[in-house]
């Protein structure tokens, strides 16, 4: 077989990339590479930072919407942590789970199982499916007593585990005598009223303190944006397109993830066009495809009604004269569409709810305002992005695909077909 080097096929030289990990949404950067989180930085460290002296550390939720550091701040203070505990002669493991994907009690525990044996020399196998949750309990325990003194536990979106009892078994187990081992819990959450959902015997275990994360601003993006520029190859970036990609970014949710994403995708545009280089263009068309990625991500664990709550939202304004809806309009198109899908709908006061959650996940925009005496308060609610990026990305979810697409609600496609249907029709 030929060397990858000497295969015509594949390129020995990337003509656009050249460290494209540090685009990688994983990648946790170097100190010098975090831009506008000292002040973050201080306070997670305050409240892990007894760790490093063999004292018991604070537990602590940190809020904050996507890309505000959130995840990269309590990886880079843990791993600071542990490397200073080292110093002083104190054995500090840090374990990171996604709860997004460890979303059960079992898989999390599990997942912290056989993390903490491939930091060690622990013998026993520790099955993958078959067995029940104490069973991995018994694991860590035993681990953490031959092995540590202490641990971080940075559990990533916290709030997709279906129950908090993990909370309560970790901050409870050296005063249950499961171990001698200090833990130390950093909580990670889109949503901030987690808290409220918290059993009242957890909430009190836990004992946490919280921390709320700030979008970047433009600035700031744009100093993050210069220090991935040796992500690509010399002279490969066209003058303006790290500011236009900070810009879109601040513009939109301030979302540092999402403006690497970008910047990533417009490199992977301008390859795969042949282009010599990334240019404005190329970073306007990446955040089109970035947004509807981001529309995506955040609704992915969403019911269908939230999907088609902001479909009605979004399809009021392609089809309407407005830019902003009262809920109540909202919900009488929302009735028309779960006929389309043949959804039985959720009261007007659940679809209230879906709106106010997407609101704090930056999708929307909801403001309480007057009708005069004779109509009242009343809410409304405008979208935060353009519709046809909520209606993407909502098609994208299989049961929804046969929604109509947004060149057929603002009457862009020939409406011919038998099948087209006039959602101005649902009042």
């Amino acid at each position: 077989m030929a060397d990858q080097a000497g295969d015509p096929l594949f390129h020995s030289h990337d003509p656009i990339f050249n460290r494209k990990e540090l685009l990688h949404v994983g990648h946790v950067p170097d100190e010098d590479r975090i831009v506008g989180r000292d002040d973050e930085i201080e306070s997670v460290a305050a409240e892990v930072g007894a760790i490093t002296r063999g004292d018991p550390p604070n537990n602590v939720m940190i809020y904050g919407k996507t890309g505000t550091g959130k995840s990269l701040i309590s990886r880079h203070v843990a791993t600071r942590a542990q490397d200073a505990a080292r110093t002083n002669e104190i054995d500090c493991g840090v374990l990171y789970i996604d709860c997004s994907e460890a979303n059960t009690e079992t898989r999390a525990t599990r997942q912290l199982a056989l993390s903490l044996k491939e930091q060690t020399d622990y013998q026993e196998n520790i099955p993958v499916r078959g067995v029940g949750t104490m069973e991995y309990y018994q694991h860590i325990w035993q681990i953490l007593e031959a092995c540590f003194d202490a641990i971080i536990v940075i559990l990533d979106e916290i709030d997709k585990l279906d129950n908090s009892n993990i909370l309560m078994q970790l901050s409870r187990a050296r005063e249950a005598q499961k171990t001698d081992a200090y833990i130390g819990v950093i909580g990670i959450s889109n949503k901030v009223k987690y808290r409220e959902t918290l059993d009242e015997r957890i909430d009190s275990s836990f004992g946490h303190r919280e921390l709320f994360f700030h979008p970047y601003d433009a600035s700031q993006l744009r100093e993050i944006m210069r220090n991935r520029e040796d992500a690509f190859q010399p002279a490969v970036l066209e003058d303006g397109t790290i500011e236009l990609c900070a810009a879109l970014a601040a513009k939109k949710h301030g979302d540092a993830r999402k403006a690497i994403e970008i910047l990533k995708e417009a490199g992977e545009l301008a390859r795969r066009t042949g282009s010599e280089a990334v240019s404005e263009d190329h970073i306007q068309q990446a955040q089109e495809v970035a947004e509807i990625n981001r529309i995506e991500e955040l609704t992915s664990g969403a019911t269908v009604h939230a999907k088609l709550a902001l479909y009605a939202l979004a399809s009021r304004i392609i089809t309407g004269d407005r830019e902003t809806y009262k809920t109540r309009e909202v919900y009488e198109r929302y009735v028309g569409i779960c006929e389309l899908v043949a959804t039985d709908p959720i009261t007007e006061n659940g679809l209230y709810r879906q709106l106010k959650e997407q609101a704090f996940l930056g999708v929307i925009e909801s403001e309480k305002t007057g009708g005069g005496r004779s109509q009242g308060s009343y809410l409304l609610h405008r979208l935060v992005t353009d519709p046809k990026h909520i209606v993407k990305a909502v098609r994208r979810d299989s049961s929804l695909e046969e929604l109509p697409t947004y060149d057929r609600l603002s009457g862009s496609e020939s409406s011919s077909r038998a099948h087209d249907t006039d959602l101005s029709s649902f009042s």
